[in-house]
């Protein structure tokens, strides 16, 4: 799992895991920012990740979304940029 990938907190175990906006078990609900690589691994393992009060590059992030973004701002994380915002071009004045 990489450094930037909005994670989600299990419902019933209180687990990590990758966010998912699709998910029922609580994985629907963005609770944070994986910090650093995680490799590949079997059972459970501690995590440092962001969950509160910070700003992140918005082209630093996996998996984000717009009602994954939301969960974030509720949590005091701002998603700074615009990597995947749609744009537009104003003429010179």
């Amino acid at each position: 799992v990489k450094s930037g990938t909005v994670i989600s907190k299990l419902t019933a175990t209180g687990k990590y895991v990758v966010y998912d906006d699709v998910g029922t078990d609580g994985s629907e609900v963005a609770a944070g920012i994986l910090y650093t690589h995680l490799p590949a691994f079997t059972g459970d393992v501690k995590i440092v990740f962001f969950n509160a009060d910070c700003e992140v590059r918005r082209g630093a992030l996996i998996g984000l979304n717009a009602g994954g973004e939301a969960d974030l701002r509720t949590l005091g994380i701002k998603v700074r940029g615009t990597a995947s915002l749609a744009g537009i071009s104003t003429p010179a004045l």
